[in-house]
């Protein structure tokens, strides 16, 4: 159920606020969001293609994660094509956008985690991170993203990157305090 639901409110913050405004997310679904915005490729296939490499290192050398996050990353992909429409439903400020996006991915990738599963992607090498050194995963999370987005950012322009910092700084925040069991 935490995959089913996490999914479904990755996709809602993905389509419904950050498409809107053209901001992205750090990681395989930054990369594919820009492949989306520039290309018109699908977000959710695009996410799907672009994590082989890491499932594959994860097939290999961390099979509990594989077997833990692929179900993750096909309904994560699923939801975030399938509930492409909500790019149209709401008007609101690209700060509000960014905000509130963040606080529903931060929700949905932070309930995965909580049950020991994610969308795969980079939350998958943020988890191999995690347990190799002492680094808090929503920690490692915003660092592999920060990355991703820099990188970006010449392209996207300053607005779109700041705002795209705000939205991953607390993606990365509800995340840490979403995957702590009560």
């Amino acid at each position: 159920m935490a995959v089913i639901v996490g999914s479904f409110l990755v996709g809602i913050g993905i389509n419904g606020f950050l498409v809107p405004h053209h901001l992205i997310d750090g990681g395989v679904i930054g990369i594919a969001l820009i492949l989306h915005y520039f290309f018109g490729f699908q977000t959710g296939l695009s996410m799907l293609i672009l994590s082989i490499p890491i499932f594959l290192y994860a097939w290999y050398y961390e099979r509990p994660f594989f077997y833990s996050s692929v179900h993750g990353l096909l309904l994560t992909s699923l939801f975030m094509d399938w509930l492409n429409p909500l790019k149209k439903v709401f008007s609101i400020s690209i700060l509000t956008s960014s905000l509130i996006g963040g606080v529903i991915i931060g929700m949905g990738i932070g309930l995965m985690l909580r049950y020991e599963t994610s969308s795969g992607g980079t939350d998958m090498l943020a988890k191999i991170i995690s347990k190799s050194t002492s680094m808090d995963i929503a920690l490692a999370i915003i660092v592999i993203d920060t990355l991703i987005i820099s990188a970006a950012a010449f392209t996207l322009g300053i607005e779109i990157f700041l705002f795209s910092c705000v939205t991953i700084v607390i993606i990365g925040l509800v995340t840490s305090l979403m995957k702590v069991r009560g």
